[in-house]
């Protein structure tokens, strides 16, 4: 993706790696028409995004990294340090142990871009430094030079024979690992991550170039996370093509092919195991120019968000994809796979730099972080842990539940699961998708309280913004050259609103479209100290089940509203009076309702904690045209 350098900068008396962004990527991506800024260009202000922020940062800061070792040292036989082993997904039993430790790299590598945060940068350096040492001990530990897990090798020749029977998905670990150490070498600047990274690729490259194309294929079975996407990122970092090789042979003929082609196969399959070969298409038709690859990202992404979401944007039941709109009658405690969700909004983030003119995408990314990962958080936790789930049966409670299988929390040593490795991903890059560019244009896609630096311009955007309470959302430009600046402000029109205005400097600006589901763009000669003002109206909505629409949730604008039931267990679905909904005050999104006859509180989904909640109501009515 980017090339990076090694500058040093001076914090706080201390020499600093800082990563620095070249002007053009090793391996140019083809079909891109839009771009990310670096993490570091852009801060989140006050707000409930930086609120689980700062949750997250706290536990990445105070997790016990001699712990998040133990399991890679054990198995590389070098000494544990006197560590307690965890417990959990990364206890020394468990099949697939040391899949969490990639996510808490990223996360170290993420908090260190955005927030320029010393001790993050300082944990992921050291503990790349001690996955260097045990990657050199492998000779001794009887493994192949570049092994590096919490598992013997010995789980790949049982993969590769098809003997595999203890519910281990070695590949699925190996490619988080990979991940993070790519995002430690790319945010933080450390070659050391560079160098166990492309021996731990060349290891794969060597394991999987000696199988059959069938072999292969059946080994594919098993999931092995976004394998084709890490190696095809490491592809476009260096430029050789002996990793994007290695990531085409992760390229899984019974998904993909039915995908090229439109049609939806999903039933029935683990969901979270598909999302990530779908980056990994998106990631391969970049590479490529393939239109192949593009068309099965593009299609996965449509059926999936067409055919298999729940109003919150999440999907999945029981980590599985049920048949084609199939959403009420799976409304159960083990819906919304949090993982699901994260992946899908990867994916939805590189299709739309293929179509930045296509406001659908990050309709439905302000959809899913918004309604599904912003309350996957908890609130009450300093450490802000996670639900695995998130349910949408009738009376779903988060925080509670048997285990994993439904919405308890994630705790600091006994869980490590996949969500919660998402999870932290998630709540240190609450900022990466507001706002992207091309030379000319400055697109704003999410609506957050923040600030840009386009560094390229010398400007300063700040967004200010008590969104998604109220519709008014204020941009204020700094800087850029003496005498004015021409480019144009692209913003996006959500497809939710009924009307969408935009007005520079006090004055509404006539000129332009703002056309729900639209970009309004406003070129002009920008001067320091301009101000733009958007508003967009938001009213009452009903999401419907597509399997039958007179079950819904509610919605206000883009956030989707739950009711309150207290302690109060529900054993079916309430029937909402869709016109008794009334908005208690402009300050907040409360309001109330009468549902089987009695009155209930409703409020924003994100918030549903600590209590008993329901989200798709039976309707009856019409909802009231003045709220």
């Amino acid at each position: 993706m980017w090339s990076w350098t090694i500058l040093t900068l001076s914090l706080a008396g201390m020499a600093l790696p800082v990563a620095s962004q070249s002007a053009l990527p090793a391996q140019r991506e083809a079909g891109v028409s839009a771009y990310p800024f670096g993490m570091s260009s852009v801060s989140l202000t006050e707000s409930r995004w930086m609120a689980n922020q700062n949750r997250t940062v706290n536990y990445l800061k105070w997790v016990d990294v001699e712990r998040l070792l133990y399991n890679f040292r054990a198995n590389h036989r070098l000494s544990t340090k006197g560590a307690t082993a965890n417990g959990g997904w990364d206890a020394p039993n468990f099949p697939f142990r040391t899949h969490a430790q990639g996510h808490f790299l990223t996360a170290w590598a993420q908090c260190y871009s955005t927030l320029g945060d010393v001790e993050c940068r300082n944990r992921a350096t050291y503990f790349v430094a001690e996955l260097a040492k045990c990657q050199a001990n492998n000779a001794a530990a009887g493994f192949g030079a570049g092994y590096l897990s919490g598992f013997p090798e010995s789980e790949f020749t049982a993969l590769e024979a098809r003997r595999l029977s203890n519910g281990n998905v070695p590949y699925y670990a190996i490619h988080k690992t990979m991940a993070g150490l790519l995002d430690v070498w790319r945010h933080v600047g450390d070659n050391k991550a560079r160098d166990v990274l492309l021996a731990l690729a060349g290891w794969v490259d060597s394991r999987t170039s000696r199988l059959s194309y069938d072999q292969m294929q059946a080994m594919l079975g098993t999931e092995f996370g976004g394998m084709n996407d890490v190696l095809t990122e490491i592809y476009l970092e260096t430029g050789d093509k002996r990793w994007l090789t290695a990531a085409q042979r992760f390229d899984h003929a019974a998904v993909f092919n039915p995908l090229a082609s439109g049609r939806d196969q999903l039933n029935g399959l683990h969901a979270n195991t598909q999302v990530p070969k779908w980056i990994g298409a998106a990631r391969e038709f970049f590479a490529t120019g393939t239109t192949r690859y593009r068309d099965i990202a593009k299609n996965a992404w449509n059926i999936t968000v067409g055919a298999h979401t729940y109003a919150i944007g999440g999907n999945s039941q029981a980590e599985h994809f049920r048949p084609p709109n199939a959403i009420a009658q799976y409304l159960n405690k083990d819906t919304a796979e949090g993982c699901n969700t994260y992946n899908m909004l990867k994916l939805t983030r590189e299709l739309w730099r293929m179509d930045p003119g296509s406001t659908a995408y990050f309709d439905y990314y302000e959809q899913a972080l918004l309604n599904h990962l912003l309350g996957q958080q908890n609130q009450a936790d300093s450490h802000g842990h996670i639900t695995y789930f998130t349910p949408l049966n009738p009376g779903g409670r988060r925080g509670v539940g048997p285990a994993w299988g439904g919405g308890t929390w994630s705790t600091d040593y006994n869980s490590f699961w996949c969500c919660q490795g998402t999870g932290i991903e998630t709540n240190t890059k609450l900022m990466d998708s507001i706002y992207f560019h091309d030379d000319s244009t400055l697109f704003v896609n999410l609506f957050t309280p923040s600030v840009l630096k386009w560094s390229q311009r010398n400007i300063t955007v700040q967004q200010t913004t008590a969104f998604p309470i109220d519709g008014k959302i204020l941009l204020t430009i700094q800087g850029g050259r003496s005498g004015g600046d021409e480019w144009t402000l692209r913003i996006r029109i959500p497809s939710w609103t009924p009307k969408a205005e935009v007005s520079v400097n006090g004055e509404k600006v006539q000129s332009i479209s703002t056309t729900p589901g639209s970009y309004a763009s406003v070129k002009r000669v920008w001067q320091s100290g301009d101000k733009v003002e958007i508003r967009l109206q938001m009213k009452l909505r009903i999401v419907p089940a597509n399997d039958k629409p007179s079950v819904a949730a509610v919605a206000y604008g883009p956030v989707i509203l739950s009711g309150n039931y207290g302690s109060t267990s529900l054993s079916s679905m309430p029937t909402l009076a869709l016109g008794s909904l009334r908005r208690k005050s402009t300050g907040s999104l409360a309001f109330t309702a009468t549902a089987d006859g009695k009155s209930v509180e409703l409020g924003p989904f994100y918030d549903a904690q600590g209590f008993n909640y329901n989200v798709y109501w039976a309707t009856s009515g019409q909802l009231p045209a003045d709220v």
